[in-house]
């Protein structure tokens, strides 16, 4: 694909946060951005205002001429009717996972997977990087809270440092200099169909390091045997790891920690991100940052200004004696991770969770996992499952999950329900978690919580 050869981009789906970044590289370097989305997002009015055309509404007579390139995300119904418009006119149509291949693929690249930690570890490799002055642009899946973007563009970029993503094998498209595997938990089987499908794909994602390249993996995943690459290891309190965090200590919501990166030694970080999963994060992405030779003075630095990305334990609203915290967690082993970690931070507080659940063959295959998890709460609120691009499935709904937690506070609400009777939850601290369009009700619980304690939105 020559790119020089590329003036106007189409993106169905621009709204998602893969392809707005994507959209925002295409905007950066030049090029005329249209797209479709059904949701007036907050992202969506953001692109508008850096220059792209969006509509909400399947309507091909607003479609500009001359389309040179048409980028489409998993989650667009190959019924949709501009998708088959563009079919019938023969366009030229890629995955948002080809593009990103593409882009990368002469480029020196990392590339972070896993099934949980990948964005935050993303998002700090770029913030590391970009205070080193290192030439680099980054393609994060969420909004990085020290840029407001999910992309960080340079002109003349020397490394890429982009989000694998396992579903639909899109990071299969890749070809890494540095690889990060941060978890291979079971997930997405509505596409593998088996954990071990699961695992030879990122069997096949690690096949594709380049020779010489390198995989930081985190301890204890061992499926890989790929020998043309070094493989090297990363964990907590754990000496044996090539890379590790040490000395952990709890300070008021956050850590001090120190960090051995393969001989290199940094003391008393203090992290500004909550949460002992986002230590491991930070190790991880210190161990790729070490590989570029960043010194120990810049690691610790952009380790203790780095602010985290919105939707990743991400603490809304402290006022001492409220908590409320939103979450994207939508797998058992997510949403597990943030309690407990919010149990080790707020330790004797009763804890109030709001889950939308995602998906329903993920709530279908996972619904004891999720039953356990959500009873490690004192206080459940289901919504109705989000299908993103599912029919339903009879016998598969919220309140069949609702049945299986064990816990005697447990309620199904509407979004509607939700909105009202928050205000009079009696609990300590409120997460909300989820991956469908309960972001759209964060700011709402926000304000309203907000008001009923006094406070102003900063």
């Amino acid at each position: 694909m020559n790119f020089k050869e590329i003036n106007k981009v189409y993106f169905l789906g621009i709204g998602g946060i893969g392809m707005s970044a994507l959209a925002r590289f295409f905007l950066a370097i030049g090029k005329t951005v249209y797209g479709y989305d059904r949701t007036h997002t907050a992202l969506v009015k953001n692109l508008i205002s850096e220059g792209a055309h969006i509509h909400f509404s399947e309507n091909t007579e607003l479609i500009p001429k001359n389309i040179d390139l048409v980028i489409y995300t998993p989650a667009i119904q190959k019924s949709n009717i501009e998708f088959q418009f563009f079919l019938k006119q023969k366009c030229k149509i890629s995955k948002r996972s080809e593009v990103l291949g593409l882009i990368t693929k002469d480029h020196f690249t990392v590339a972070i997977a896993g099934t949980h930690g990948k964005t935050t570890i993303t998002s700090i490799i770029a913030h590391i990087l970009k205070t080193n002055n290192s030439k680099i642009t980054a393609f994060i899946g969420g909004i990085s809270k020290n840029y407001s973007s999910n992309l960080i563009y340079t002109p003349d970029t020397e490394i890429f440092i982009v989000e694998a993503d396992e579903y639909d094998r899109s990071f299969l498209a890749l070809e890494p200099d540095i690889a990060v595997i941060s978890s291979i938990d079971a997930d997405h089987l509505d596409i593998y169909g088996n954990r071990d499908h699961l695992n030879e794909s990122f069997q096949a994602f690690v096949s594709q390091i380049k020779a010489g390249g390198n995989l930081i993996s985190r301890k204890g995943i061992k499926i890989f045997e790929e020998s043309t690459i070094n493989k090297l290891v990363y964990a907590i309190n754990d000496t044996d790891a090539n890379y590790f965090a040490s000395n952990l200590k709890v300070d008021g919501s956050f850590y001090i920690f120190d960090l051995s990166l393969n001989g290199l030694q940094i003391n008393n970080i203090k992290s500004n991100i909550p949460g002992r999963h986002n230590i491991e994060n930070c190790v991880a992405a210190a161990a790729v940052s070490s590989l570029f030779g960043v010194k120990a003075g810049i690691i610790k630095e952009a380790l203790e200004l780095y602010s985290g990305v919105e939707r990743r334990f991400d603490i809304r609203i402290n006022t001492g004696e409220f908590i409320y915290i939103d979450d994207y967690a939508h797998h058992p082993e997510e949403i597990k991770t943030v309690i407990n970690s919010v149990r080790e931070l707020f330790p004797g507080k009763k804890i109030t969770g709001v889950f939308q659940p995602h998906l329903f063959t993920r709530t279908r295959d996972f619904a004891n996992g999720f039953a356990q998890s959500l009873a490690l709460i004192d206080e459940v609120i289901l919504l109705d499952i989000y299908p993103a691009r599912e029919a339903p499935i009879d016998g598969i709904n919220s309140t069949m999950l609702l049945n299986k937690i064990d816990i005697k506070q447990k309620n199904l609400f509407s979004k509607d329900e939700l909105l009202i009777k928050i205000q009079d939850l009696d609990t300590d601290i409120l997460i909300s978690l989820g991956a469908g369009d309960i972001d759209q009700l964060v700011e709402p619980i926000e304000r309203i919580l907000l008001k009923k304690y006094n406070k102003k939105i900063s």
